[in-house]
């Protein structure tokens, strides 16, 4: 298995390596293409790759035009299963985070709790490989208030690390009765405000950790973006008996907020791995500045 692993993860690197290269002759290809479609001339610093190029042009079709990146890679077998979710804590957890990691494994549909125990990283990630799990999630906390969320994508990356703020758990309501049960109904998403290359790819990141709805179920999850910082909703409707117009919306927790502050190409234990994206110092100050959406 070991061996396995460090096989894919060199295939992987190779063709992330390769990006490069290929983006270089799309781009040829498509001065090409464009030149013949509003008849000019070759540009002069193509014509010695002319025929080679225009040969690979009538072999490709709508799968092979556009090169795939690696991005497409990490999530290319996303559609064949469910996801499969590895959930835990960092060590010796208090009791506040035990029970909002409780509460979160009934917002992740398909996950599993495991004790932390005094397993280190990589052995987790090693053993969530081995058992198929596509996502291992992490839950940090300091002196009993939930503060860290990473969620890792397996085998390969990426994995995005979060600062949790505002936690509301169900524990935390004294009526029960107004918040009611906990639906395992898979979730419709909505994500409000992702408008940004690195907001789109946020909001990849977590669509990827739910599994597809059925068109009935009433359970839906938010995440609203708002100056950076994402917005956690759990929600159920009912429609009452007025029609459409009487939807009834209940919250039913827990709630809380997301402020993202890496994205790292590789998986959690890989300290080696390439980072896609990092808050910096200077970046608190640019207020004006939104890195996920308008």
């Amino acid at each position: 298995m070991l061996r396995r692993n460090v096989r894919l993860r060199k295939e992987y690197l190779y063709r992330k390596n390769l990006e490069g290269d290929e983006r270089l002759v799309y781009e040829k290809k498509r001065k090409i293409r464009e030149a013949l479609q509003e008849g000019r001339p070759i540009p002069t610093e193509l014509r010695n790759e002319e025929a080679r190029l225009r040969q690979e042009i009538d072999l490709e079709d709508q799968n092979t035009a556009v090169p795939r990146s690696h991005i497409d890679d990490e999530y290319a077998n996303a559609t064949e299963a469910d996801p499969k979710i590895l959930l835990t804590t960092s060590r010796n957890p208090s009791a506040p985070l035990i029970r909002f990691t409780k509460e979160l494994k009934f917002v992740f549909p398909n996950s599993q709790r495991i004790n932390r125990g005094g397993q280190v990283i990589s052995e987790i990630i090693e053993t969530a490989r081995s058992h198929d799990f596509t996502d291992v999630i992490l839950v940090h906390e300091h002196r009993g208030v939930p503060d860290g969320l990473i969620i890792s994508h397996l085998p390969f990356g990426p994995t995005a690390y979060f600062g949790l703020l505002n936690v509301v758990t169900r524990h935390d309501i004294s009526d029960k009765k107004a918040i009611g049960k906990m639906p395992e109904q898979y979730p419709h998403l909505i994500f409000n405000n992702f408008t940004t290359q690195m907001g789109q790819r946020v909001a990849n990141i977590l669509k990827h950790i739910f599994p597809a709805p059925k068109l009935d179920a009433r359970r839906i999850v938010t995440f609203a973006n708002q100056s950076d910082y994402i917005s956690f909703r759990n929600h159920v409707y009912d429609k009452g008996e007025g029609g459409p117009k009487s939807i009834e919306l209940k919250e039913i927790g827990p709630r809380f907020e997301l402020r993202l502050y890496q994205v790292k190409l590789g998986t959690v234990e890989q300290n080696e791995a390439e980072i896609e994206w990092v808050i910096r110092p200077y970046m608190n100050t640019a207020k004006k500045r939104q890195f996920i959406g308008e």
